[in-house]
């Protein structure tokens, strides 16, 4: 298969939407990370999804509307909490499982009574969506447990030969998946972290958000993943990655005293000349949640480029936006995580 990596105009959207109107794969930009999208009613469509990224089968999908009239094809029976989680933050970087409509397709939901949904706020996947007239299943564009792609350079990397189509929208402005949040209970759940935080949902909400245990930790054995990215090891470099917590002066003596031949360091923004000779990437300021977020990925895609074999990382703050930056670093490191 030929791959086209086109820039977003009116004609490569309609070309997308063709294609997904025919039960084909696109991949398009969000605020997030980019997507690997096809028609959420279609499980033939969704079906090339899980065979291009070598996704399993038993990993939900987040279904991708354009406005609140195409809620019904995806959910049934919308609580209120969920409208007022729409005024708030739609469109924008939030998902919320609902129980299942009766269209959505089964491969989509995994087979659980629930579905995904949010309402991305980039203007090309909105297009998209609006051209082809329907929602879009769409998890992130890369191989499956690779990190996520916040270009459309990253998402050739992974997926030239496996689509037909990638539409080039710039760089992602957020750098992490939504925050995904669970109304299917009588206490909303957040499953998996992201720009939309904890404290603006309990505000938005006026009551607690519970945070799911599998935030920070493992799935427990025979625990079903009910959101993306709640799967043991994910968003993972080749290099192996192991989470260094503690102040930066102990971090930099474990570094140096750990460090040897194809060993990195992954900081933060001012402290490479601190960690020398140790090679570093960088992933956003220490004091700036937002931007270890945006920069993330693609420093751990750098990693991989630069041939690096082990990755000592940073560990950011547990609260807010870091919390979905460390929620994403405990997977890319398979929970090694060592305290100095």
């Amino acid at each position: 298969m030929n791959t086209q990596l086109c820039a977003v105009t009116p004609d490569s959207v309609e070309r997308a939407a063709a294609l997904l109107k025919r039960g084909e794969v696109v991949a398009i930009p969000t605020e997030t990370a980019y997507g690997l999208a096809a028609n959420a009613l279609d499980d033939a469509a969704v079906a090339k999804i899980f065979a291009a990224k070598g996704r399993p089968q038993d990993n939900p999908l987040i279904s991708h509307i354009s406005s609140l009239d195409m809620l019904p094809l995806i959910a049934r029976d919308v609580p209120d909490d969920a409208l007022r989680l729409a005024r708030a933050f739609w469109p924008g970087p939030l998902t919320m499982i609902l129980p299942r409509g009766e269209r959505v397709a089964d491969s989509v939901c995994a087979g659980l009574d629930t579905a995904a949904v949010r309402m991305p706020s980039h203007p090309a996947a909105r297009a998209v969506i609006e051209a082809c007239g329907l929602p879009l299943a769409a998890p992130s564009a890369n191989l499956s447990g690779s990190p996520s792609p916040t270009t459309a350079t990253d998402v050739l990397a992974d997926m030239d030969g496996r689509v037909p189509l990638i539409l080039d929208g710039g760089a992602c402005e957020v750098g992490v998946e939504s925050t995904v949040v669970s109304l299917t209970g009588p206490v909303p759940v957040l499953l998996r972290p992201g720009r939309v935080t904890k404290e603006q949902l309990e505000e938005t909400l006026g009551r607690e958000v519970e945070l799911s245990g599998a935030v920070v930790s493992r799935l427990k054995e025979g625990e079903v993943a009910r959101s993306p990215g709640m799967k043991y090891k994910h968003y993972a470099p080749k290099a192996q990655v192991i989470i260094v917590r503690g102040a930066f002066e102990h971090y930099r003596d474990y570094v140096r005293a750990e460090a040897g031949e194809g060993d990195w360091c992954l900081c933060f923004d001012g402290e490479e000349a601190a960690l020398a000779p140790v090679p570093c990437v960088a992933y956003g300021a220490a004091d700036d949640d937002g931007s270890q977020a945006h920069a993330l990925f693609s420093a751990l895609r750098a990693l991989d480029s630069h041939g690096a074999k082990r990755a000592f990382a940073r560990c950011p703050h547990e609260t807010g936006v870091a919390l979905a930056v460390y929620n994403r670093l405990l997977r890319a490191a398979a929970f090694r995580v060592v305290d100095v």
